[in-house]
């Protein structure tokens, strides 16, 4: 049906204006026209006292009365009916959004191609002549777009065919007299074929670029499933692990339940049976002494002094251990002693621990970030850090939520810990780091800023315990406006603008510390690269004044 629709209306299209019969009337040679495009046709003709067909040429004199043929008007009417059922079937029609036949008339269909130089957009029908027509083959199409107008000078309403270099913006040749006079003109065919050589290599470039963009998705992909692989097994292997250490406990603890329960027994059957024996001494000694009161009560000397050596004489029981004055002995040292044993296995899993979660942290797939260079980049790291009471000297008092540590005159009043330092004015924080870790100091006199492992000893001489002089700890010395970094007893003296805000940030994986004069502007002092080797943990050593004083921030 759509077909048979095509024909018929080739059929009854004008051949001047290509589209349906507007006012159809036939000339005596038997063509038929639009009336308006044969008028148009002859009027041009009128100078030659004769008019012709435009088809067959053949010539009329005098010019042709025209009358409408309405046959061929029914016929183009009925066919409009037809092809809108048709449009409703095959789609041919121009919808919103599609770009329409400029030649159409009525209900547009869509174009199949745009002309560049016609700037003009065709359906199939009326496309064919730029593909019979010798001057039209000539002709640029493109793929039908609505963007026909972006190729017309708003100017002077010509076609942009002249780039212009020195603007670097398209125009027409009338531009290129005028505004863009003087200027570095080309074709806009040369300054396609010169750009089309660098969009070829830009595209290599880019493809290029695809291929180890691919080729690195697919090493990350060959690295995601290894990891999971190597993340399964890890959970596979721990679980096994703890589930024997779990077991092994629970042994223990059934073993010593068992131990408890079997002594229990054992103490209790003794004290039963010692129970029985007293309790029939008891009873004799009872029976005894009634029978010396009836003695004691009886009125024959003769019967009294018969039996009074029989019933005086006591015999000693010698089986029967005595019952002394001594404190109970009970279980309360096994309780002791397995609570002594439970917190050896927590000292010990809570030292471990720390090592499994640096193991963890050092699991990465992704290479190395780069060190952060603004304020604002590097809050993105900030930690919130709290110092240990349990760590600090007795000459440092904490405030400000355990943030600030201050040189006292005198000792504070702090309990006994194995994890304080005992004789030099040092704290370390609760908070172990590992990653990438960003936080900020304010200090107020001479200050050790330092990072140490959990481990570093609390007693025993400056190389054992102060920030900086052994390999557990580094320190940043600020005093007399100058620095030092110090690390295992080397000190490296370093030069920078003072500050009294110092901001430090750590890279425990790529095994970087580097510490920053903090203003308007962050200003690098020094960058410690090394091996970490356990979580650090941030510290202050305050050497010199009472009164000198260094916080943590609050960095918001």
């Amino acid at each position: 049906m759509a077909q048979q629709v095509i024909l018929d209306r080739e059929k009854l299209s004008c051949s001047i204006c290509l589209d349906l019969l507007k006012d159809p009337v036939t000339i005596p040679c038997g063509h038929s026209y639009c009336m308006s495009c044969i008028k148009d046709c002859w009027d041009e003709e009128d100078e030659k006292k004769t008019h012709s067909c435009p088809q067959c040429r053949q010539s009329f004199t005098p010019r042709p009365v025209l009358m409408k043929n309405t046959m061929l008007a029914e016929l183009v009417e009925e066919l409009k009916k037809v092809g809108l059922q048709a449009a409703s079937t095959d789609h041919s029609y121009a919808e919103p959004g599609d770009v329409a036949c400029d030649y159409c008339f009525g209900m547009k269909l869509k174009a199949f191609k745009s002309c560049l130089v016609c700037v003009t957009s065709y359906c199939e029908q009326h496309l064919q002549p730029h593909y019979n027509v010798a001057a039209l083959k000539k002709h640029k199409l493109v793929e039908a777009t609505l963007k026909l107008q972006e190729n017309i000078c708003s100017r002077h309403d010509e076609v942009m065919k002249i780039f212009c270099r020195t603007d670097q913006k398209c125009i027409c040749y009338l531009c290129s007299m005028d505004n863009h006079k003087g200027h570095d003109t080309v074709s806009a065919a040369a300054e396609r074929a010169e750009r089309q050589a660098v969009l070829g290599a830009s595209r290599q470039n880019i493809q290029q670029r695809v291929q180890d963009r691919e080729k690195d998705v697919k090493v990350l992909q060959q690295r995601v499933e290894a990891i999971n692989l190597s993340a399964d097994g890890a959970v596979r292997d721990s679980e096994k692990i703890f589930t024997e250490l779990i077991c092994l406990i629970e042994k223990r603890s059934s073993e010593v339940k068992q131990q408890i329960r079997s002594q229990q027994v054992t103490q209790v059957s003794r004290a039963k049976e010692l129970e029985e024996k007293l309790q029939q001494e008891i009873s004799e000694l009872r029976r005894r002494d009634a029978e010396l009161e009836k003695l004691s009560h009886t009125e024959d000397h003769l019967h009294f002094l018969n039996n009074y050596p029989s019933l005086t004489h006591l015999s000693e029981t010698k089986d029967l251990p005595s019952i002394d004055v001594h404190p109970l002995l009970s279980f309360e040292d096994v309780t002791a002693a397995v609570s002594e044993a439970r917190d050896k296995v927590q000292a010990l899993l809570s030292e471990e621990w720390a090592n499994i979660s640096l193991a963890l942290t050092e699991v990465d797939i992704l290479p190395p970030q780069a060190e952060p260079r603004t304020r604002a980049e590097f809050f993105k790291y900030s930690r919130q850090i709290t110092l240990d009471p349990n760590t600090v000297n007795k000459r440092l008092s904490l405030s400000d939520n355990d943030r600030k540590a201050t040189f006292m005159v005198r000792d504070q009043l702090y309990l006994d810990h194995p994890d304080r330092f005992l004789k030099f004015r040092q704290v370390l924080s609760r908070e172990g780091l590992t990653g990438c870790c960003y936080w900020e100091v304010k200090r107020s006199g001479d200050v050790f800023i330092a990072v140490a492992y959990r481990n570093i000893s609390r007693t025993g001489t400056i190389y054992e315990c102060v920030f900086g002089y052994n390999d557990k700890s580094w320190a940043l010395y600020c005093y007399n406006g100058r620095y030092e970094l110090i690390h295992n007893n080397i000190v490296t003296f370093i030069s920078g603008p003072q500050s009294s805000r110092i901001g430090v940030y750590l890279d425990h994986k790529a095994g970087t510390l580097s510490y920053y004069a903090v203003s308007e502007t962050m200003t690098l002092l020094h960058r410690v690269q090394t091996t970490f080797t356990q979580p650090l943990y941030p510290g202050f050593g305050l050497p010199r004044r009472v009164g000198d004083t260094a916080v943590l921030c609050e960095l918001k």
